[in-house]
């Protein structure tokens, strides 16, 4: 296989063994081809996990799956109206789709037609360094320069740049996403100003779309510099419904790899637009997100700005028994991430170490503490709990019987002021 100066040489191992080489195999026969393209040719060229293998094939869907039920695969019609189904092999799933051209568009979904046109194939797909293919003998098949933009780490568009955003307005988010993968440097210009020509666009795409392209691109190498590229190109406030703070992640990148934590989603879209709680249920609402995604959000809405290591430890632990392990290190996080200090400052440091060296205790008085001393059933019970629950909190969490019976005592009705 010919490969670039500097790119790993040889054919990657699935190619030749394994379920994808046998899928390879049968489809590679009786007048048809089969190539694997896109994803997992690109990530072998750069030395990284294959993904998902992708596969183009002359085959029409349902000589496809004749093959393929022949050999004992199952297989799924995940979007055999427009060429697509789903090999499964050892529990893996391997997209098949035949070679098809986009005869009408709408910016959201294609009209295709198959065909057996290898170029005209690759011609419509969004980038050059997702169009390269292996041909059966191995040989990479480059149309368009991939190969040459993953050495020079740009990204750039098949074509004209407005037609293919046309032809799917999401291609704006993927094209920062892998953006902020793949490239160095900034933003390929032809690419950046279709972006910008077509932004009005994004408005008719779905918000479970753009989160999928969201969330994949928060956690990308050069995810800070690249949410300020949307920002100035007026991209990203729309997305958000709001002024977005790409420097909070860009200080939030710093800190998690000085503390050795990886990034998360969520967490990030927290440091990027949200500051207080009607923030994380605007987000929900535009992206479409998770009841967990939107907890998190609202944890970090909930508690700016009250964290901070000169409150001290004990109203941490306050925070901590509150919110969780994973809320308390969010809060505290982005919270890091808005404060002047450096990434390395040791109070802050503890301060979001702080449940990997305590784990909050649970309340340690029950009713039957209450009932013991008289006080039965009912609402005066639940207040008294309560109160007993407030003030053990407020004390540091003891756990000796003699601090719980005088909380107990001291929340029994007629007992507190």
């Amino acid at each position: 296989m010919s490969v670039p100066p500097g790119l790993p040489a040889g054919l990657p191992g699935w190619f030749t063994k394994g379920p994808a080489a046998e899928i390879l195999a049968l489809l590679n026969a009786d007048g048809e081809e089969a190539r694997p393209i896109g994803g997992a040719v690109r990530n072998h060229l750069i030395g990284q996990p294959e993904g998902d293998i992708d596969i183009a094939t002359t085959a029409v869907p349902g000589e496809v799956v004749r093959r393929m039920s022949a050999a004992g695969f199952k297989v799924v019609p995940t979007g055999i109206d427009h060429g697509t189904v789903t090999v499964v092999a050892d529990g893996r799933g391997y997209e098949v789709t035949t070679l098809r051209e986009d005869i009408e568009t709408d910016g959201r979904r294609a009209v295709v037609r198959f065909g057996r046109d290898w170029r005209a194939d690759a011609a419509r797909r969004d980038f050059t360094v997702n169009a390269m293919s292996l041909a059966p003998d191995g040989t990479l098949v480059d149309f368009f320069g991939g190969r040459d933009d993953l050495k020079a780490r740009r990204i750039r568009f098949i074509g004209d740049p407005v037609q293919r955003i046309r032809e799917d307005r999401l291609r704006i988010l993927r094209f920062f996403r892998f953006h902020a993968t793949y490239a160095e440097g900034p933003p390929d210009r032809p690419a950046l100003d279709a972006c910008i020509a077509e932004r009005p666009g994004i408005a008719d795409l779905s918000g479970e779309r753009i989160r999928q392209e969201m969330l994949k691109l928060l956690v990308a190498a050069r995810a800070a510099s690249t949410l300020q590229d949307m920002a100035d190109a007026g991209i990203l406030g729309p997305i958000l419904g709001g002024i977005p703070l790409c420097c909070g992640v860009a200080r939030l990148a710093r800190i998690e790899e000085a503390l050795g934590f990886a990034a998360e989603p969520s967490r990030r879209l927290a440091a990027l637009g949200v500051l207080v709680r009607e923030d994380a249920e605007r987000l929900r609402g535009r992206l479409k997100l998770s009841n967990e995604e939107f907890r998190r959000l609202y944890s970090v809405g909930h508690g700016w700005p009250a964290i901070d290591p000169k409150q001290g430890e004990q109203a941490a632990k306050v925070q901590l028994h509150a919110a969780g392990p994973r809320g308390f290190r969010d809060r505290a996080l982005v919270a890091f991430a808005r404060s002047a200090a450096s990434p390395e400052d040791p109070s802050w440091q503890a301060l979001v170490r702080l449940p990997e060296r305590w784990q909050a205790p649970g309340f340690p008085i029950s009713g039957l503490d209450f009932a013991a001393r008289g006080l039965g059933q009912g609402p005066e019970l639940g207040a008294a709990l309560a109160r007993a629950k407030a003030a053990w909190i407020a004390t540091g969490f003891p756990s000796d019987r003699a601090s719980l019976d005088a909380l107990v005592v001291a929340a029994m009705p007629g007992h507190f002021s």
